[in-house]
């Protein structure tokens, strides 16, 4: 993702890179691959102090979200910050006090929230009656380097969390309904990670309004990749349902690429005549607006510009941040104690 969020800075004319920053050697490699020669860091704070930067990217891994994040505010700069906002909710809340302290943007990397098709799949949701029920995964088949990368993740967040703030924040734009319990279980399938995580997952949420709502999700060698892709809501007047038969087919499971793909939606109308039978036919939403990957990083650059330069208000997208990761780890809870948690 920093290699990605850079590139878009890189393209823009409105932003200016003054220093890439990481461990290892990814920032001489993102350099090479820009044909670049920009200032590069090993150390975060030798950087924000050496740089005295307008904006900062943070796309570490999350238990050093808060930390980066915090400084940068201290240091009078606005923050795009990667999800999940951090890795406990009161680091969430210390990062979004101290940027309306430091009276700075906050925008966290929602990426979905950026994507023409997920914005119509809730657009069309929300007129298919309540209560709602989702179904969604994202289970990852993950070998080579995005086992590495899943790896690292574990060591401080499990796929639940990590993943799931993504379509726990869905569920939330589409019911707007207070999210009241939650219930999840996990299984810890490898030694590879921390005694205390686990690479598979599943959790349920109920709101107040009955909607109700499942998200799964697994990484690692072992997992399957038969059903990777569910993205379904279903309420009273019929269903909603991202189809992707590209983005579904085999070995796109741990693609990155993969995983904002839409292709299509198809809506099902749940009409019937005095003999039950279907008076609608199902309408498939063939998405003209298909941005890549790449594009989708540009786009939410593109916002974190505007957000600046017109002073947007971001205090509900801040909030909704802080939301869908209290749901998140609210289920982590569950998993870890097998019990149900009351929101």
């Amino acid at each position: 993702m920093g290699a990605s969020h850079a590139t878009a800075y890189h393209l823009s004319p409105e932003f200016e890179i003054i220093g890439l920053v990481s461990r290892g050697e990814s920032k001489v490699k993102l350099n090479e691959s820009l044909g670049t020669d920009y200032a590069l860091f090993d150390d975060f704070d030798i950087a924000l102090t050496t740089t005295n930067p307008d904006a900062v990217c943070i796309s570490t891994y999350p238990d050093t979200h808060e930390e980066y994040a915090v400084k940068s505010f201290e240091a009078g700069a606005h923050v795009f910050i990667e999800k999940p906002l951090a890795d406990t909710v009161i680091g969430a809340q210390r990062v979004i006090d101290a940027a309306v302290k430091a009276n700075k943007k906050l925008v966290v990397g929602y990426i979905l929230r950026h994507h023409p098709s997920w914005m119509k799949f809730i657009e069309v949701g929300k007129t298919l009656g309540t209560p709602l029920v989702f179904r969604m995964n994202l289970n990852q088949q993950s070998h080579g380097y995005m086992w590495d990368v899943h790896r690292n993740l574990m060591k401080s967040l499990s796929p639940i969390v990590d993943c799931g703030v993504h379509y726990i924040d869905v569920m939330c734009q589409m019911t707007e309904a207070k999210p009241v319990q939650v219930t999840a279980i996990g299984a810890r399938l490898t030694n590879d990670i921390p005694t205390d995580n686990y690479n598979y997952g599943q959790l349920q949420i109920r709101f107040a309004d009955g909607s109700v709502g499942w998200y799964e999700a697994g990484w690692g060698p072992m997992i399957s990749e038969t059903a990777f892709f569910v993205k379904d809501v279903i309420g009273p007047k019929g269903s909603a349902s991202i189809v992707a038969k590209e983005a579904s087919g085999t070995g796109k499971s741990d693609s990155v690429e993969a995983h904002t793909q839409t292709e299509s939606i198809r809506v099902h109308y749940a009409d019937i005549d005095a003999k039950n039978a279907f008076t609608r036919p199902d309408e498939w939403l063939d998405l003209q607006d298909e941005p890549n990957h790449q594009e989708l990083c540009n786009r939410e650059q593109a916002f974190f510009l505007k957000a600046i330069h017109e002073n947007i208000d971001l205090s509900k997208s801040m909030q909704d941040a802080l939301n869908s990761l209290k749901i998140a780890l609210a289920c982590d809870e569950s998993v870890k104690t097998g019990q149900v948690v009351f929101l």
